[in-house]
């Protein structure tokens, strides 16, 4: 089945105000608001989820991080949103290899990230779409260690497929 959000205002208060679960699939965010603030993100797409559409939103809020984490999960558009940044990252793809001891399996493989509006971007590094964010950079990354699959066998974001076209961004 398919879980569909429209139209809905989306206020943070301090944490996420979506956040889509390992495994959660075709999740729909359409013609929506967010506003408010997150000490992280505003929506984050967790390991193994797939197949959301996020359209044709508004993205007002402050986030401590950036605005969209597309953490080893594949197969999502995100098309047609305007993003106020505020300094802050846009979209990244990443995986979190080995983050709690757990095996990432899936790759941020397969999105589309197409006609957004980005505002208000950072001067030296805009960083509004970034594929491949981490590449195994982090701390926790061996806690995974000793499996010849997923994030124990190799940290890296391994992000292919990916399709980031007509996007504009402001400053």
């Amino acid at each position: 089945s398919e879980t569909v959000l429209e139209q809905v205002r989306f206020q943070a208060t301090g944490t996420i105000p979506l956040y889509v679960g390992p495994g959660v699939t075709r999740t729909t965010v359409r013609e929506s608001r967010f506003t408010g603030r997150s000490v992280s993100t505003a929506v984050y797409l967790d390991a193994e989820s797939a197949g959301a559409l996020i359209q044709d939103n508004d993205f007002v809020l402050r986030t401590g991080r950036e605005m969209i984490a597309v953490d080893g999960s594949g197969a999502n558009r995100i098309i047609g949103n305007r993003f106020a940044l505020g300094g802050r990252g846009g979209i990244f793809l990443y995986r979190n290899c080995g983050e709690d001891g757990v095996i990432r399996h899936q790759t941020p493989s397969y999105n589309q990230i197409t006609d957004n509006s980005f505002s208000d971007a950072g001067w030296l590094r805009p960083r509004t779409v970034v594929v491949g964010a981490r590449e195994g950079n982090r701390r926790y990354c061996a806690d995974d260690a000793g499996y010849p699959f997923g994030s124990s066998a190799d940290d890296r974001d391994g992000a292919v497929g990916n399709r980031v076209e007509r996007n504009r961004t402001r400053r």
